[in-house]
């Protein structure tokens, strides 16, 4: 078929709606009886945080496109408005979904397990009378409810932040009528209260919601006024932060700006409780300009995420998953030092079957070796409280040179990774931050150190982030190397980051948005003239995401050549699988389970002479051309056999896999019997970790 009708809107899948999909899993992972009951509220608030993050920064997208008259985005070709439409359509059922789940099951489920959660109407006298002194004693003091009135319009709403529309009766202080008022939740209290114990008939878990205490006792917030009714909303703000690359000369200042003004943006989507009535939700939504498609009645409360403090605050530890304790690679077992384990092999790690610890040991030991004269990393997530920033300031501190590229337009962690340059600024580290118009994406460490009178390199390179409590819930690949050539390429790219020219030819690595695309379609190109010769053509690859259109019509031609794909993305994919005379030759599944996957890892036959690379980048538009990414083969013959043995189970699972359909769907697979059932994740917890 002639490349050209690849470009058929029919053959490839939205992106909003691929990525909405993946919410949808998310959720059965709730619903899932299998999944301890704990953990079910936990999926079902990940699907809330998801959905927050899909709202602020993808529906605001497509509204501002709808402003603008901008025509179709993507090769779908949708309308924006049309999109919209459908958006609204699809999320209206996972909200559904969601509080149906929540209701109908989680909670009934959660209180057969003394886990309950106490509505208003149940409360007993005695838990009344602490409820009101906690009112009076935590509440009260930072309330500050606000009558509505033509002088006193709604103050400003914060982002996804908990308020109440208060119906009033009666006249004001000065005499005048007073209809409505409102008063805003402040962050500092906490959303979820434990009830005492020694109350009568009140268990070690009973919680109550801080909206119901609000709730409760609103009438005691206007004196003199009958409240008619109190209504938790919420009003979700467009979040995406915008820099004029050609404008801007403070990168820092120029965030910190926008971060304040993000928390006001315009608003995207209003939330009220399931009874709010019809002229306060409309008041609202004028006030917001907003309309009907833009407004969810939720029946609980409006930010389910806030149920994931239980998840904490509870100990029962039957009903989360089995904690484990992650592996060490014999490598390191019994080594006298990291730096020797590394120079007799190279070392790769499975996050988070494997621990993180070696990565963190890594940067620690080369900070408090004397041996150790520069260390360079970068940065994209760490978190605010970072073992590994923490070794780096200390490396500064004992005068070591210290090179740090932190991007601090890491979408969500803008703030927390500002401050992390400003502390590793203070101690004197050198601080770059990315390239203004490409985030620095890839994830990178690089040590030298003199050895017998030489400098060596030491590298990392991993397909996640330096983030040791992601390491424990995300799946991810890194790999420890004294490689000559290897350590001269990541030497080339930090060269790169900080003085802005051109790297040489580099040995090993390929990367964005330099070459890493080129290199992938060529290597999918191989595989198109192999099968064209009636050889065997094959491309595996683990990504999060399949967005790309080139890329995309790659793997169609190959797929019409006869070369067998198997892909393994975990959230959007906008290729179409299945397609009579297109796509007949791919399969697309995603794993969700215990663990996010998070690994990329991609394999091409390459005729008997396999290629196998692990990296940072997803096959998306803004990986390959607006971001620096680092793709690096591995070489090692046990660890390539071990990816192949991991690609393997991935594909074998029949659990927790779900296949793409060619309409878009998702199917989850299901084991003929529960002998014969595969569980990827569970077959590499039992091979790596230790599971008490």
């Amino acid at each position: 078929m002639d490349t050209a009708n690849l470009k058929l809107p029919d053959y490839y899948i939205n992106r909003e709606l691929s990525q909405l999909e993946f919410n949808f899993r998310v959720l059965q992972q709730a619903a899932n009886p299998a999944t301890p009951l704990l953990e079910r509220l936990k999926f079902l608030c990940i699907s809330s945080t998801n959905l927050d993050e899909f709202f602020e920064i993808r529906v605001a997208a497509v509204k501002q496109r709808i402003e603008l008259g901008s025509a179709p985005a993507g090769p779908d070709n949708l309308n924006p408005a049309e999109l919209l439409a459908t958006i609204r359509d699809k999320t209206a059922q996972l909200v559904r979904d969601q509080y149906d789940l929540m209701n109908r099951e989680l909670i009934p489920a959660l209180a057969a397990e003394d886990i309950r959660f106490i509505r208003r109407d149940q409360w007993s006298e005695p838990q009344r009378v602490w409820l009101e002194e906690y009112f009076h004693n935590q509440v009260l003091p930072v309330l500050s409810p606000t009558s509505l009135d033509p002088a006193r319009p709604i103050p400003r709403i914060l982002n996804k932040s908990l308020n109440f529309i208060v119906s009033l009766k009666g006249t004001d202080v000065f005499g005048r009528p007073c209809d409505k008022a409102l008063v805003q939740a402040p962050r500092s209290l906490p959303r979820i209260i434990r009830l005492p114990d020694d109350l009568p008939s009140t268990g070690v878990n009973d919680f109550v919601f801080l909206s119901s205490i609000i709730h409760t006792f609103a009438d005691q917030l206007f004196a003199g006024m009958s409240v008619e009714g109190c209504y938790q909303f919420r009003v979700t703000r467009n979040s995406d932060l915008y820099v004029d690359n050609e404008e801007v000369d403070d990168l820092m200042r120029a965030l910190e700006g926008e971060l304040l003004a993000s928390r006001y943006g315009a608003a995207v989507r209003l939330e009220t409780a399931h009874d709010c009535p019809t002229h306060l939700s409309a008041f609202l939504l004028k006030h917001f300009s907003l309309d009907e498609s833009d407004f969810y009645q939720v029946d609980g409360p409006v930010n389910l995420n806030r149920l994931l403090a239980v998840y904490d605050l509870v100990d029962v530890p039957a009903l989360k998953y089995q904690p484990f304790t992650p592996g060490l690679p014999t490598e390191l077992v019994g080594a006298e030092s990291v730096f020797d384990a590394i120079s007799n092999a190279e070392i790769m790690l499975h996050h988070p079957y494997e621990s993180f610890t070696p990565v963190s040991d890594f940067i620690a030991k080369a900070a408090s070796d004397p041996s150790v004269l520069a260390i360079k990393q970068t940065l994209y997530r760490t978190g605010s409280d970072s073992p590994i920033v923490a070794s780096l300031v200390a490396a500064a501190r004992a005068g070591k040179e210290v090179t740090v590229i932190i991007e601090l337009r890491a979408r969500f962690d803008e703030a927390d990774n500002i401050a992390l340059a400003h502390a590793l600024q203070e101690a004197g580290a050198h601080v770059v931050y990315g390239v203004v118009g490409y985030k620095t994406h890839c994830k990178i460490s690089l040590v030298v150190r003199r050895e017998d009178g030489v400098l060596k390199r030491y590298v990392h390179l991993g397909t996640g982030n330096y983030h040791p409590k992601t390491a424990r819930a995300y799946t991810d690949y890194g790999l420890l190397s004294s490689e000559p050539k290897l350590g001269e390429d990541v030497h080339q790219i930090f060269m790169q980051l900080t003085s802005l020219t051109r790297t040489g030819k580099l040995n090993h690595l390929y990367h964005a948005p330099f070459n890493l695309h080129g290199r992938l379609l060529e290597l999918i190109d191989y595989e198109i003239a192999a099968a064209e010769r009636g050889d065997t053509g094959h491309i595996i690859v683990k990504i999060n995401a399949l967005v790309e259109p080139e890329v995309i019509r790659a793997l169609y031609r190959a797929s019409m050549a006869g070369v067998i794909i198997d892909l393994i993305v975990r959230g959007i994919c906008c290729l179409r699988p299945g397609v009579p005379g297109i796509s007949e030759n791919i399969r697309v599944r995603s794993i969700v389970g215990r663990f996010l996957e998070h690994s990329r890892v991609y394999y091409f036959h390459h005729g008997g002479n396999e290629q196998i690379y692990c990296a940072s980048a997803d096959w998306m538009d803004r990986n390959f051309f607006s971001r620096i990414e680092v793709m690096f083969p591995i070489t090692n013959p046990a660890h390539r056999q071990r990816l192949m043995g991991d690609l393997d189970t991935y594909l074998a699972d029949n659990t927790q896999a779900w296949e793409l359909q060619a309409n878009g769907s998702y199917e989850r697979m299901h084991a003929p019997s529960e002998a014969t059932a595969i569980i990827a994740q569970t077959t590499l917890l039992s091979q790596l970790a230790e599971v008490s």
